[in-house]
């Protein structure tokens, strides 16, 4: 049985006009998928990097990551989910921008009960972010003082309070006051607003001359020499995102004339390329979800016909917290 349901697709790539609202059938699950009833799906800037092409995708495509909903159909394969499970997924195949749709059995997890549809398409992509950079990429500990940059955002806002809650200080970065305000609520020790501070001076006051062991960056072109010149001798440039352009032309020599620097540039999916290392990583966010320790905000909702206007509006910095888009 097929059925029919709204999805965005996009033929060109290009500006927020190139989303169409289409009908799409919905074939029954491969052998190790599932079919996903959603009730929410979350929006990112990788997003935009599909649509407008900065990362390719075989035209045309749908767009987006991250949903959650109720499982209506399995594959003959799959054993961990049945009918009817609440799940959630933040690493699927390109295409989440649609009322139902089929998955990887693998790129999902169960959604745990205290933790509703709407959060878990605002939390999976960015927390599994924020879950790999402060846990894996450079594992953050208690009493450290660490720069984030973007701190009011998404990701941001969920990394300020998991920061805090494991005992580290986070000096954050944002374009306004009322953004620095957010930031500053949600656990940021100190924010610093760029749009009137210098950035590298405040971090060397901040930290008595020490500068910071690990740079979280997902800003890109915008922040790289900020970012590398508030790093400590042998300190880690954590370079996630491009929402300003991705880095280019970059010299090796800058690491060594700025104290023998590392820099990194991950990927969410290397770190959750197995089912285990998902869960894994997916429970520890329910964990601090559910204690309370990291309450996601979301400040945006759209219609998936608004879709257009939403991605408008985050690549014009006008969103604070999450976007979801409601699809039931």
């Amino acid at each position: 049985m097929s059925n029919l349901v709204k999805a965005i697709r996009i033929e060109k790539n290009g500006g927020p006009e190139v989303l169409q609202l289409v009908q799409v059938e919905v074939p029954p699950p491969g052998d190790n998928e599932i079919t996903i009833q959603q009730h929410a799906a979350g929006l990112n800037f990788i997003d935009i990097y599909f649509r407008d092409g900065l990362y390719k995708s075989p035209l045309p495509h749908g767009l987006g990551f991250e949903g959650a909903g109720i499982v209506t159909a399995v594959g003959k394969s799959v054993t961990r989910f049945k009918e009817g499970d609440r799940v959630a997924y933040g690493q699927s195949p390109i295409g989440a921008y649609a009322q139902a749709r089929n998955v990887p059995a693998a790129q999902v997890v169960k959604l745990p009960e205290g933790i509703s549809f709407e959060e878990a398409a605002a939390m999976m992509l960015k927390g599994l972010t924020v879950q790999y950079l402060l846990r894996q990429t450079y594992r953050i500990k208690e009493g450290e003082t660490i720069l984030f940059h973007a701190a009011a955002g998404g990701v941001g806002l969920i990394a300020c309070q998991w920061a805090k809650a494991l005992g580290v200080k986070v000096i954050g970065t944002a374009s306004s006051p009322e953004k620095a305000a957010l930031a500053k609520a949600h656990g940021a020790w100190e924010v610093i607003d760029y749009s009137k501070e210098n950035v590298v001076e405040r971090v060397i006051e901040l930290t008595g001359g020490k500068k910071v062991p690990v740079v979280y960056d997902g800003v890109g072109k915008d922040t790289w020499m900020t970012s590398l010149d508030c790093l400590q001798p042998r300190g880690l440039m954590v370079s996630y995102g491009n929402a300003s352009g991705p880095v280019e032309g970059v010299s090796l020599g800058i690491l060594a004339a700025k104290g023998s620097l590392y820099v990194t540039r991950p990927t969410l999916a290397v770190h959750v390329n197995t089912p285990e290392k998902m869960q894994a990583a997916a429970d520890e966010l329910f964990e601090m979800v559910l204690a309370k320790k990291i309450k996601i905000r979301i400040d945006q909702r759209y219609p998936l016909e608004q879709a257009g206007q939403a991605q408008a509006a985050l690549a014009a910095r006008k969103t604070t917290g999450a976007t979801v888009f409601t699809l039931n």
